[in-house]
């Protein structure tokens, strides 16, 4: 999962942050209304809003560039997916990996996740930093108010809303992103912070999706517990995208391995602590596990509801 320069956009989301209904929405909008005059009637939203959709639809990979739906697409709002409505936090995460690790369509994401590494900042700070790397790293020759907007976007995204009376209703609606407070306000309100913190929120499922995901992408089945914790080369590393600790990481995939026995194992081999892929894990076991054991949970709430 590298950052292929030959492939990157910028300014497709058409100034619009993910929303909470939309993936939804679009999921089940037929792939030929997007394109259609009765577009903007049936999904209930503007002309550009249409387009934005489409693109987040995209960029968190639900369908393919075809608009057809693809297999995670399908395993999370399909009529019995995961979890079609976004009412577990868990999906919020997925969702986060699945557009960070999308570096061809949300190259913006991708860049502020693993290569930005200011624990503190400015929004100007962001919008100068994402200029820089486009222009000289991956050479292209977006607009540098496009390259700003998308800065902007990503904050605005990821962080959550400051009340302003002046700013529309439609406007101050948080992004589900932001529940996963990967970004914050500082508490004058004037700087950002993306700091690395223990994130027990972070469900083990969804963390053990990520690392098989990587492993399967890699095509490998040893990596270094370094390159999980840090970004090198341009390559995706779930420490830095769920902005863990690195005690964090390791408990976490100490967890992981007893989570679903026979699927990862650490081991020191040369001094240099591995984390390695047993058979044939697949991500979509992870999921399977997650949000079965919350079917059950809830399934058991609901009978101690009936007896009480």
């Amino acid at each position: 999962m590298k950052l292929k320069q030959i492939k990157t956009s910028f300014g497709r989301h058409e100034s619009f942050a993910l929303r909470y209904s939309w993936l939804t929405k679009g999921y089940r909008t037929e792939k030929q209304v997007f394109n259609s005059d009765n577009a903007t009637v049936e999904l209930g939203v503007g002309k550009n809003m249409v387009k934005s959709i489409q693109y987040w639809l995209k960029a968190c990979q639900i369908v393919d560039e075809d608009m057809n739906h693809t297999e995670i697409g399908e395993a999370i709002f399909s009529d019995n997916g995961f979890d079609p409505y976004l009412e577990d936090e868990a999906t919020i995460w997925l969702i986060h990996w699945l557009l960070v690790t999308n570096g061809e369509l949300a190259t913006a994401v991708f860049w502020f996740f693993n290569n930005f590494h200011k624990p503190e900042f400015s929004a100007q700070e962001v919008q100068t930093a994402l200029t820089d790397f486009a222009k000289e790293k991956l050479k292209v020759k977006t607009a540098t108010k496009t390259i700003h907007n998308d800065a902007l976007l990503i904050l605005r995204m990821y962080t959550q809303n400051r009340t302003n009376k002046r700013t529309p209703l439609e406007e101050s609606l948080d992004s589900p992103l932001s529940l996963l407070r990967l970004i914050n306000h500082s508490p004058d309100g004037r700087q950002y912070f993306s700091k690395s913190e223990s994130r027990e929120q972070l469900p083990l499922g969804i963390f053990g999706y990520a690392i098989a995901d990587l492993f399967i992408a890699k095509e490998v089945n040893t990596l270094p517990i370094e390159e999980l914790m840090y970004s090198k080369s341009g390559d995706i590393a779930p420490g830095i995208v769920f902005r863990l600790t690195e005690n964090d990481l390791i408990s976490k995939l100490e967890k992981l391995v007893h989570y679903i026995p026979g699927k990862f194992e650490i081991r020191e081999t040369a001094g240099i602590h591995q984390l390695y892929r047993l058979k044939d894990s697949q991500p979509i076991e992870f999921l399977n596990k997650h949000y079965s054991l919350e079917s059950e949970f809830e399934s058991l709430c609901s009978n101690k509801g009936e007896a009480a």
